[in-house]
Formats: C-alpha cells, sequence, structure tokens
C-alpha cells in the first residue's frame, strides 16, 4: 500500500499553532496528535477535509481552564500519514484508529468534543466506552443512519467527482468570516498532491445515504445508545450551516439524547464553527463544564 507523509517543513509557522508535535503509531502508519495540559482530558475530534489546527483558537483557553487537550489527527489528514488508495478508507477503519489512539494515550473521564465527521467516530467511541466518557459536546454533525440533507448531497456529488479537492477553497467557502490567506495555507498544508488528498475525497462517500449503505446499521446502534445516554450533553449548533441546518439539526439530537437540553445558537457561523467561532465555543463549554 501506498503511503504519503506529508513533509514536516510544509507545518512550519503556521499562524496560531505552536503545538508540539507527537505522533503514535497505527499498522505501521504515523499518527499526528496534540497533547496540552493536565487534567481530565477534553477530546477534539475534527471532520472533513480539516485537521486538528481546526480547533486552534479553542484549546489555549481549555487548557488554561485546567484540563488536558488532545487533538489528533485521522489518518489521511493533517499530519498523520495518508493512503493514497481511497478504498483503502472505511468508517471501521477511522474507528478503529480513535480507538488505538484513545488507549494508547490513557484517556478516561473523557469529555469529548465532535463535529462534521468527528461526529460519528466520536460519538462512536464514546458509546462503546461509556465508562470513560464524562460528557459530549456536539457541534455541526450527523448520526448518518440513512438520511441526509439536499446540502450535503450536493457536497458528496463535488467530492466524488474531485479528486483533487480545492480544500482552502472548501474552508473558506464553508465559514461566514473572511479567513486570512495564510490561514488557508495552513488548512491547505497537508494536502501538497492530488494522491495525498486521497482520504479528504473519501470521506464524503463514506456517509450511508440510506439504510443499506455500509455502516448505517453500525450507527443506527449509536443512535439507539444516544437514545439511553443519562450523562451530561451540550449541543451547540452554528445558524448558517447549509449541511446541518439550523434548527432542526441540533433539534434531532435534543429530541434523541435524554440529558440534552436545548441547543446553543452560535450566532455568526457557519458550517467551520470552530474557525468562526472558537473562542465563543471554548467559553461556552467551560462555563457548562463548570456547571455539570
Amino acid at each position: 500500500m501506498d503511503v504519503f507523509r506529508t513533509p514536516d517543513d510544509r507545518f512550519e509557522n503556521l499562524p496560531g499553532w505552536d503545538h508540539e508535535p507527537r505522533y503514535l503509531e497505527w499498522e505501521g502508519m504515523r499518527v499526528h496528535y496534540v497533547d496540552e495540559g493536565a487534567g481530565d482530558p477534553i477530546v477534539l475530534f475534527h471532520g472533513e477535509p480539516t485537521w486538528s489546527y481546526l480547533y486552534r483558537t479553542m484549546i489555549g483557553p481549555l487548557v488554561d481552564a485546567g484540563h488536558r487537550v488532545i487533538a489528533y489527527d485521522h489518518i489521511g489528514f493533517g499530519r498523520s500519514d495518508k493512503p493514497t488508495d481511497r478504498q483503502w478508507y472505511t468508517y471501521d477503519r477511522h474507528s478503529a484508529v480513535a480507538d488505538h489512539v484513545l488507549d494508547e494515550l490513557g484517556v478516561d473521564n473523557a469529555t469529548v468534543v465532535v463535529q462534521d465527521w468527528g461526529g460519528p467516530i466520536g460519538l462512536r467511541w464514546a458509546t462503546e466506552h461509556p465508562d470513560r466518557v464524562a460528557r459530549l459536546v456536539i457541534m455541526n454533525t450527523g448520526l448518518f443512519t440513512g438520511k441526509v440533507s439536499k446540502g450535503f448531497l450536493a457536497w458528496r456529488d463535488f467530492a466524488e467527482r474531485t479528486p483533487d479537492l480545492p480544500v482552502g477553497t472548501i474552508i473558506s467557502g464553508a465559514t461566514a468570516t473572511d479567513v486570512p490567506p495564510e490561514v488557508i495555507a495552513a488548512y491547505d498544508a497537508p494536502f501538497p498532491t492530488v494522491e495525498s488528498k486521497a482520504g479528504a475525497a473519501q470521506f464524503p462517500l463514506i456517509v450511508p445515504v440510506d439504510a443499506d449503505s455500509v455502516g448505517a446499521d453500525v450507527l443506527t446502534r449509536v443512535s439507539d445508545d444516544l437514545s439511553r445516554w443519562q450523562k451530561p450533553v451540550l449541543l451547540a449548533f452554528s445558524d448558517s450551516d447549509p449541511v446541518f441546518p439550523h434548527p432542526r439539526s441540533g433539534q434531532v439530537f435534543t429530541d434523541l439524547i435524554p440529558t440534552a437540553g436545548e441547543q446553543v445558537t452560535i450566532t455568526g457561523a457557519a458550517h467551520f464553527l470552530q474557525e468562526d467561532r472558537g473562542e465563543k465555543i471554548a467559553a461556552e463549554i467551560i462555563a457548562w463544564m463548570g456547571g455539570s
């Protein structure tokens, strides 16, 4: 299997990003993660086509509030290694990497924070390891059990037709704020070639679009487990995301999870709400954790 490793110099002098790179190995591949601070862990799961850089304005405030903060890059993203065969990427493999990383890092009593594809991966991990989870924070995601929005179908069609995904342009187009060119370049940094984008291009095609699709049964089980979830849950959805439209995307979780209250609306934010309002979201999480 051919694996692309993004040269380290692509990650030099990224704005707002001075975290020491750390690595674990999984099936001969390098998995990058950030591990900062001390205390009970907050685990940040990124989505598509981002990497842990998406959480850069949240990591510092969460650490300063007295928490250990972990953010890792899915295989195929960020500083993690990238198989070049699109068919290598599956939901089960992404979940297996999550299991390995969080086992190796000894994660326990965790606050699990998810967004986009981080939702199906992180919520699966949480519901399969409930004894290691203290809280859930769910943002702009869905459980993908066979029902998807028209906005998502349009995005899926684009990804299927565009193996050379314009990652920075996608980020810019899915934010409500003007993202500086140097920040766009940081999102492009992991992906200097078409081959390096295989995982990013394939992620939308992994989403189950009907009940018979691969992974729909697993996500139905995750949904069933969440319907019996008894630990604290914070829902934070942005007000202008065409992929996960407000307010109904958050309302799905409000209706499903017994401990989920009304969703917090993150105003002035689009799909990548961490990029638009990261410090605001961190403040919401810190305040909520103080009372939960």
